[in-house]
C-alpha cells in the first residue's frame, strides 16, 4: 500500500533532526500543564473556604500554590525547565557559530546574576549563537522571525556591538508596538466581553482602549504616565475615550456598589504592584487564610483592604443606551450619590458583609472607610480626586517599578524573580531588612530586581529603556543548551535561557511572513475607527472571536491558548490539537503548497539551482538557520536532482519545516 508523501518524509527526517517531534513534544503539555499544587510541597496547608475569593478569580488558587512559601526546595522547579531540556535536545545548532563577549559594566544585571553563580557554584550555559540569539530577540521584541537577508547581514557582521544595535534596531521596529500592544492587551483584559463579570464593552470600547494603548506605545509615553492615565481618566464615553475602559474591569454584577469598587482596587494593585492578594483581603482579614503565604497578607486586615477600596469610593460606572440599543459606558467622580466614602452596610453581593462596629449608626464617622495608601498612610490632599490621589501614590510607590520590571522579566525568562508575576510579598523584599526565619527574600535574586526597579526609574519609566537593559544582557543570551550535567537546584539563578512556545499569533504571523500569502482580516468598527484591514493576528485587538468571520482562524489561534482576557490566561501548554493543526489546517497546508505566494514563487524561481542552494534557503526563510549536515543529507534524500517532479517534495519539505520543533519554539 502507497504511503502518504507526507508519512514518508515525516518518518525520514524525524528520525534525524525532531522533524515531526512537535506531535510528541506536545505531550509535553502534561508537563506545562502541571498546577502549581504539583510543583509546590505542603500545598495542603491552604483550605479554599471562602468561596467569595474564588468567585472573584478563578486563578486563586494558583496564587495560593504559588512559590510565597516560607521554605521548600520544590518551590524552585519550574516546567519549562524540562521543556528546556527536552526540546534542546531536539533542536539541531545551526553550523558556522559565532559568539561574542560582553563588557558587563559595574551595576549591570550580570553582574548580581554572575555573584549568584559563583556563590552558588553554577556553571552556565554559554552564550547562543549569533543565529539563534536573532531570531530569539526579534521574536521576543517584536513577535517576527527576522527576515531572511537580515539574519544573513548580522551573521556576517564582525562588529562587537552588533547585538546591541540590533536590539536599537527592533525597538524603533512598528511590529514592537504591536507585540507589546498585544501584551498589555492581555495585562489590561482589553477584551468586548467579560464572561464572568457580565461586563460588555463592546467591540467600539474595545478599540478605542486597543488605540489607545497602540498610541501610548508608540508614542514612548513613560509608563507611570499610561498607568496614571488608566487609574484615573475619567470620561462619559467609553468609546471615545481608551483608557476609562481599564477601570471598567471593575464593574461586576449581583451585588453593591462596593463590590464594584473591590474588584476595580483589587485590578489596580495586581496589575501596577503585582499584589494580587487584596482580592482576598477585601473579603477577610489575612490572618488564618494567608498564614503560610504571605508575611504581608497574614498580618493585613480586611479594614485596610478597604481602606484602599475607598479610593474608588467616589466613582460611578453607568450606562447610556444609544439609539440601536447597544450602549456605552460612562466613568465619572464625585457624582451625585458618589460623593461619600466606602461605607459599611451590605449584607449581601458577592463579598461578605461589610458591617460597621457595633453601636455605629449611619452618618456616623465609624460607619465609612476613609481612603488611606496602607504602604505609607498618605491620605488624599484636600480637594484631591481619590482616583487621581490612588494614582499618584501607586505610580511613586517604588513597588510600581518592580514589579514592572518584574512583569517583563518574566516575558523575556519565561518566569519572574517572583513567580508568578502577580503574588509580590511586600514584607520579603528588601535584602537589607530580610523577613524573620523561616521566611525568606521572595525574589530570586531580591538586589537584582531592586537594582532593575531603580533603573527603570531613573530612566524616565521607559519600557524600551527596561526592555534594552534586559535584552543586552549576557545573561539574557545565554544559550537554552546545556553541553554538561544540568542541575535542577540551579533553576531560580537564570544560568540557561528558557524556551517558550511561540504564542498563537506568533505561529500565525510567522507562518505568514516565511510564506509570503498574506491573510486580510476585519475587526468589527476598525474601519469606522480609523483603523486599516489586518494582515497580522498580532495586530488584532482582542484574543476573542477574532478574525471576524474567521472562525476556522480563530479556531487555529485559540488552539495555541491566548487565552480570553478573563479567567482563562494565556498559557505555553502544548496540545494534540496544536500538531495536528500545523499538520492539517489549510492555513498551513495552503501556504505550503499553494500557487501565487512568495513562498511558491521563491521555489520556482529556484528550481534552475541546485538541491542544496534550494534547501539552505527553504531554512533560512523558515527556520532562520542553515541545514546541519544530517539535515541537509536527509533532505537531499528526498528530492530527485532534476526535472519537474522536483516541485512536490519541495513543497513536503516546506511542510515539514512548518512542522519541527525549531519552528514552535523560540529558544
Amino acid at each position: 500500500m502507497k504511503q502518504p508523501r507526507y508519512s514518508i518524509l515525516w518518518h525520514r527526517l524525524s528520525s534525524l533532526c525532531g522533524f515531526g517531534g512537535f506531535a510528541v513534544l506536545a505531550c509535553s503539555g502534561l508537563l506545562l500543564g502541571q498546577t502549581s499544587r504539583d510543583l509546590v510541597p505542603d500545598s495542603n496547608q491552604l483550605t479554599v473556604s471562602h468561596p467569595e475569593c474564588d468567585y472573584f478569580g478563578s486563578q486563586r488558587e494558583r496564587y495560593a500554590n504559588a512559590s510565597l512559601r516560607a521554605s521548600g526546595a520544590g518551590a524552585n522547579t519550574h516546567p519549562l525547565a524540562a521543556l528546556t531540556a527536552r526540546v534542546t535536545s531536539m533542536i539541531a545548532t545551526a553550523p558556522g557559530r559565532t559568539r561574542f563577549g560582553q563588557t558587563n559594566s559595574p551595576g549591570s544585571i550580570d553582574s548580581y546574576i554572575q555573584a549568584d553563580f559563583a556563590a552558588n557554584n553554577i556553571t552556565p550555559a554559554p552564550l547562543t549563537t549569533d543565529w539563534e540569539f536573532i531570531r530569539r530577540v526579534t521574536l521576543d521584541l517584536t513577535g517576527r522571525i527576522p527576515t531572511p537577508d537580515r539574519v544573513l547581514s548580522f551573521v556576517a557582521d564582525t562588529t562587537p556591538d552588533k547585538r546591541a544595535r540590533l536590539i536599537d534596531e527592533l525597538l524603533a521596529k512598528p511590529e514592537w508596538v504591536d507585540k507589546w500592544t498585544m501584551y498589555f492587551g492581555d495585562l489590561y483584559q482589553n477584551t468586548a466581553t467579560k464572561n464572568t463579570t457580565s461586563l460588555n464593552r463592546f467591540p467600539q470600547g474595545r478599540n478605542a482602549f486597543y488605540q489607545w494603548i497602540h498610541d501610548s506605545l508608540s508614542a514612548d509615553t513613560p509608563y507611570n504616565q499610561m498607568a496614571t492615565a488608566l487609574i484615573s481618566t475619567a470620561s462619559d464615553n467609553n468609546y471615545t475615550n481608551g483608557p476609562i475602559n481599564f477601570t471598567l474591569n471593575g464593574y461586576i454584577t449581583g451585588g453593591p456598589n462596593q463590590d464594584i469598587m473591590d474588584q476595580a482596587t483589587s485590578f489596580v494593585f495586581d496589575t501596577f504592584l503585582g499584589i494580587a492578594h487584596v482580592n482576598c483581603l477585601l473579603c477577610h482579614n489575612g490572618a488564618g487564610h494567608l498564614d503560610a503565604l504571605s508575611l504581608w497578607g497574614k498580618s493585613t486586615t480586611r479594614y485596610q483592604a478597604w481602606e484602599l477600596s475607598s479610593y474608588l469610593s467616589h466613582t460611578q460606572l453607568s450606562r447610556t443606551t444609544t439609539a440601536t440599543n447597544v450602549y456605552y459606558w460612562s466613568v465619572l467622580d464625585d457624582t451625585k450619590g458618589f460623593t461619600v466614602d466606602y461605607t459599611l452596610n451590605t449584607t449581601s453581593g458577592n463579598r461578605p458583609p461589610r458591617v460597621a462596629p457595633s453601636g455605629c449608626k449611619s452618618g456616623q464617622p465609624c460607619y465609612y472607610v476613609a481612603p488611606q495608601y496602607i504602604f505609607t498612610g498618605d491620605t488624599p490632599k484636600p480637594g484631591e480626586n481619590y482616583r487621581s490621589a490612588l494614582a499618584r501614590e501607586v505610580t511613586g510607590d517604588f513597588q510600581f517599578a518592580r514589579a514592572t520590571a518584574n512583569y517583563l522579566w518574566a516575558q523575556f525568562f519565561g518566569r519572574g524573580m517572583v513567580d508568578p508575576p502577580d503574588t509580590f510579598d511586600p514584607l520579603r523584599l528588601d535584602p537589607k531588612n530580610p523577613p524573620p526565619s523561616p521566611w525568606t527574600l521572595q525574589p530570586t535574586n531580591a538586589a537584582l530586581l531592586n537594582a532593575l526597579a531603580q533603573h527603570f526609574v531613573a530612566g524616565g519609566y521607559d519600557l524600551k529603556g527596561l526592555m534594552r537593559e534586559i535584552a543586552n544582557s549576557q545573561t539574557y543570551q545565554l544559550s537554552s543548551r546545556y553541553d554538561g550535567a544540568w542541575n535542577a537546584a540551579w533553576e531560580p539563578y537564570f544560568a540557561r535561557k528558557f524556551v517558550r512556545r511561540l504564542w498563537a499569533e506568533e505561529v500565525h504571523d510567522a507562518v505568514a511572513q516565511s510564506s509570503g500569502t498574506f491573510p486580510t482580516y476585519n475587526v468589527t468598527g476598525f474601519s469606522d475607527q480609523g483603523f486599516s484591514k489586518v494582515s497580522y493576528a498580532m495586530q488584532l485587538p482582542d484574543v476573542v472571536n477574532l478574525p471576524d468571520g474567521g472562525g476556522a482562524i480563530s479556531q487555529f489561534l485559540d488552539s495555541f491558548l491566548r487565552g480570553n482576557r478573563d479567567d482563562q490566561p494565556r498559557k505555553q501548554d502544548g496540545s494534540i490539537l496544536q500538531a495536528l493543526n500545523l499538520m492539517n489546517n489549510p492555513y498551513v497546508v495552503n501556504r505550503a503548497h499553494g500557487a501565487g505566494s512568495t513562498l511558491s514563487q521563491l521555489i520556482a524561481q529556484n528550481l534552475g539551482k541546485t538541491n542544496t542552494d534550494l534547501i539552505n534557503t527553504l531554512f533560512l526563510n523558515i527556520l532562520s538557520r542553515y541545514p546541519t549536515s544530517d539535515e541537509m543529507a536527509t533532505a537531499l534524500a528526498t528530492i530527485p536532482s532534476s526535472g519537474a517532479n522536483r516541485t512536490v517534495p519541495i513543497q513536503d519539505l516546506v511542510w515539514s519545516l512548518y512542522n519541527k520543533v525549531d519552528f514552535m519554539f523560540n529558544y
